[in-house]
């Protein structure tokens, strides 16, 4: 975690969009611990507030934007190639597609708050078709939420520290 403190410090509203985004697309970045980190530099004085939000908002966002262009373009034909072979057939795949177009837009707003769940839904959204408008809609509600939740969270843990 030292590690990443001294990257935002160092690279700043730039580190948070692009770890961000990069954790939400699936790479293993710990987006609950940088958030809360971010939190915390906002509490310290080193990243203000208002920028915090918008450059986490925009990056978790981003990585939603790219999971979901590519479940929707590669994802249907990789899982009807390969999709046996990881215990996904047929009848699985239609059990989830018909669960994401009932609990889809649900899943996007607190589902984030599942590590690994995140991910997996934004990709899901995408081999389902959910129209981009109304994905658009709900991952970004559910990332403000969760961008607000673990911003604060880390802001008021950083008070309590000083």
């Amino acid at each position: 975690m030292d590690n990443v403190m001294l990257f935002l410090t160092e690279y700043g509203y730039t580190a948070i969009y692009g770890l961000l985004a990069l954790g939400i697309i699936g790479l293993p970045v710990p987006d609950e611990l940088l958030m809360t980190g971010v939190g915390y530099l906002t509490a310290i004085g080193t990243l203000k507030l208002p920028y915090a939000l918008l450059f986490s908002f925009m990056g978790a966002l981003s990585g939603m934007m790219i999971s979901y262009l590519i479940g929707r373009k590669a994802g249907r034909p990789l899982l009807d190639r390969y999709g046996k072979w990881v215990g996904l057939k047929p009848q699985r795949i239609a059990k989830v597609e018909g669960w994401m177009n009932r609990y889809g837009r649900l899943s996007l707003i607190f589902g984030y708050f599942i590590p690994g769940f995140r991910h997996v839904t934004c990709y899901m959204c995408g081999i389902s078709r959910m129209p981009l408008r109304k994905y658009s809609l709900f991952a970004a509600i559910g990332a403000l939420v969760w961008c607000l939740f673990f911003i604060i969270t880390g802001k008021i843990l950083g008070h309590a520290s000083l």
